[in-house]
């Protein structure tokens, strides 16, 4: 597993670290709530004749499209009429701004299991995707342990962490933080986003849509990995339509676009969410940015 990490991190621009120090060790995101986001906002105006309703919600271990085609659903109304301004990890505890096209007694009245919904007003504006200023991290770090293996205790594991900033500020200067960007931005496990945003720069949907149908990731179980190799060894949209998992909303609208046309890879790529087609094209962005940062 360290040789296939040490691959992905590789591909994704991750090349190596910003000081000597060996770090504390441990591990990330053991229980949701390890990781926490909360989106910054910009001051949203609000007016209590605006059309839209102004929500602040908390998600935990929710991916933020799946959220929203849920809450449309609960609303009956189309996700397009929501409008949010970051997409945020799914095992995590998010917090963010979402402006709804509905009453604020409707959005009130929205019960789903583990998210809070909090009612702020009504605004006549809508949220752009990067509108926030900035989204703030609070992580737990468990398991911090010496390169023997042995325990480090929380004093140890602040020492070190104080020796690291102390470091990192006297290599690249005061208050500065080399704000890599990490997996979660390619797809996770299965870092595919990149690779599907690389076809889209070069006009090549066909490619785009066979990488995100095809490619294959050791996290997912083998009912996804048979549809997977299902859709490379024949590519016959009405089969693999038959056995895709149903969790597989997003791959399903693909393969339903190209049961009416088998040609149209345009089509089939533009079902998916419009911040996830430009999620792919971001993560290519994001890998020049962290190659840019190895090199610095």
């Amino acid at each position: 597993m360290a040789d296939a990490t040490s691959q992905q991190e590789r591909r994704i621009g991750l090349e190596g670290y910003s000081t000597p120090d060996v770090g504390v060790g441990g591990l990330l995101k053991v229980r949701v709530k390890d990781f926490r986001v909360e989106e910054k906002a910009r001051n949203h105006p609000l007016d209590p004749k605006g059309r839209f309703t102004v929500a602040r919600i908390t998600l935990t271990n929710w991916e933020t499209n799946r959220f929203v085609n849920r809450l449309a659903r609960g609303l009956k109304m189309s996700r397009n009429r929501i409008w949010f301004s970051g997409t945020k990890d799914k095992r995590a505890v998010t917090t963010q701004l979402m402006v709804i096209d509905t009453s604020s007694d409707k959005v009130a009245a929205i019960s789903i299991p583990d998210v809070e919904i909090r009612v702020l007003g009504r605004s006549h504006q809508k949220l752009k995707l990067g509108q926030h200023m900035q989204n703030q991290f609070t992580i737990i770090t468990r398991g911090c342990a010496h390169l023997d293996g042995s325990p480090m205790t929380p004093s140890d594991a602040e020492k070190m962490a104080e020796k690291i900033l102390s470091d990192m500020q006297n290599r690249i200067g005061e208050g500065l933080f080399p704000n890599w960007i990490g997996p979660q931005r390619f797809g996770g496990a299965r870092a595919v986003t990149a690779d599907v945003g690389r076809f889209v720069l070069d006009s090549d949907y066909e490619a785009a849509v066979n990488a995100y149908l095809g490619t294959e990731s050791t996290s997912e179980d083998e009912e996804a990995t048979s549809f997977r190799r299902m859709w490379r060894d024949g590519r016959d949209p009405v089969a693999c339509l038959e056995v895709a998992p149903q969790r597989m909303g997003y791959e399903k609208g693909m393969l339903r676009k190209l049961v009416q046309n088998n040609e149209n890879w345009v089509g089939a790529f533009t079902t998916l969410p419009n911040n996830l087609q430009l999620m792919c094209i971001h993560a290519v962005q994001s890998i020049l940015f962290n190659k840019t940062l190895a090199a610095r």
